[in-house]
């Protein structure tokens, strides 16, 4: 029987500078991890989203634009609609639009994320300006979840660094490791 809920639920937050990241994470990321994960961007109100489209020819999983009440599937990426807050409930997705407030959507998602599957919740924080994500890994961390920062790679480094700086990181590293570290988490807990 194929496996449908995935061993854990990584969330993916960035801003400026992030769809480099994005790109680079999802072309170093095994296609059959037993993870999903969720990419929380910045982007304007306004926007027409294209992400999914754009980091789709970076991965043979599938991309997916989330919607309201989506479950999520392993070996899936989702990302956030445009002017929307997105939490997780259970193993599904909330879509709230219009979104709550201006670059708080990272640690909305990761408290949920935390709240809802615990230690089976891993947060990456890659480029951008402020700090958003750094109360969202707080959440991980006391839940018993694991962070990832990216490195100095960022294009921008204020989001990696701030939740450096306050204590709530596990593993910073270049974007080509982290799939490597998340594997080794999978298979420390036996689900690979």
């Amino acid at each position: 029987m194929k496996k449908i809920q995935p061993s854990f639920i990584v969330g993916i937050g960035g801003s400026a500078g992030a769809l480099s990241a994005y790109k680079a994470l999802l072309d170093a990321m095994p296609p059959d991890t037993g993870m999903a994960f969720v990419i929380i961007s910045h982007l304007l109100p306004t926007a027409h989203t294209r992400l999914a489209k754009i980091l789709q020819r970076h991965t043979t999983m599938q991309v997916i634009l989330a919607s309201d009440a989506m479950p999520i599937l392993v070996n899936h990426v989702y990302v956030i609609p445009s002017d929307a807050d997105l939490t997780l409930e259970k193993h599904s997705l909330k879509v709230i639009s219009p979104r709550s407030g201006r670059n708080k959507q990272v640690d909305l998602f990761f408290i949920s994320l935390a709240t809802a599957i615990g230690s089976r919740a891993v947060g990456i924080i890659l480029s951008g300006y402020d700090g958003d994500g750094t109360a969202g890994c707080k959440q991980i961390k006391a839940y018993g979840g694991t962070t990832f920062a990216q490195d100095m790679s960022a294009e921008v480094k204020h989001m990696p660094l701030s939740a450096q700086a306050a204590g709530y990181i596990d593993f910073v590293l270049p974007l080509n490791k982290i799939p490597a570290k998340l594997k080794r988490l999978a298979s420390k807990l036996g689900t690979l």
